[in-house]
């Protein structure tokens, strides 16, 4: 049932592999999602000169796959795919779609499989995203959206090569130390990139619990925008 629920959402949200642009593919967001977005954009001198060399790598990958006319399939890679896998996940569709890009297929998954975690459900509620709980087990289905006329991204955790993940020909993106070191080969990749965070869990349970989500929501929101920024102006 997971499988094809998510199989057929992505069918339906990723129906191209190529970077062309559509008219203003921000005016089908939430309000607040565009105005979360726009505030991202205007932080992109926060990114370190290291991080944007890797973010970097990452859309000149895809940039090469473009011209290539081959797909481009962005896996985020996390120990649970909880937390920062998730998030990257719904960013890098999102800011495409900020963009006006035909969005690459964007996938998550871990070395393990827990659930995605309600407290990074939480912080992309609050940037105005809409996530709907489709089913009540240990490892629940999210719908998100990012606004009313746009894709369903279906969202639940799942290890690395379990569906609809890819099984070949992908670009692994390390969002977490810990994965990054034990798993330095991702079977199927086609390329990897470590590009950690630090975990929001250490602040669980803490009073500065959802101040550290939300920054680090806010901190991946801005890094895939400024990728889907470089695939939106590619260097010729």
């Amino acid at each position: 049932m997971r499988v094809v629920l998510g199989i057929a959402c992505f069918a339906a949200l990723f129906c191209a592999t190529v970077f062309a642009q559509s008219p203003k593919g921000s005016d089908k967001m939430f309000e607040k999602v565009h105005a979360y977005l726009v505030e991202r954009e205007r932080e992109f001198s926060l990114i370190p000169p290291e991080r944007r060399v890797l973010l970097k790598s990452i859309a000149d990958y895809a940039i090469e796959r473009q011209r290539g006319k081959q797909p481009v399939r962005l896996l985020f890679v996390c120990t649970h795919n909880s937390r920062r896998s998730q998030l990257g996940q719904v960013w890098s569709a999102t800011a495409a779609a900020y963009y006006g890009l035909s969005v690459p297929w964007t996938y998550s998954g871990g070395t393990e499989s827990t659930a995605f975690n309600p407290r990074a459900v939480a912080a992309l509620e609050r940037a105005g995203l809409k996530l709907e709980k489709t089913t009540e087990d240990e490892n629940p289905i999210y719908h998100v959206r990012f606004g009313d006329k746009g894709p369903v991204i279906t969202a639940f955790s799942k290890t690395i090569g379990n569906a609809p993940n890819p099984i070949r020909d992908f670009c692994a993106i390390m969002v977490c130390a810990t994965a990054d070191r034990s798993c330095p080969v991702v079977p199927g990749a086609a390329v990897r990139f470590a590009v950690p965070y630090d975990d929001p869990k250490q602040s669980d349970g803490t009073p500065i619990e959802t101040k550290t989500y939300d920054e680090r929501c806010r901190q991946i929101a801005r890094e895939m925008l400024y990728v889907m920024s470089l695939l939106k102006t590619p260097a010729r």
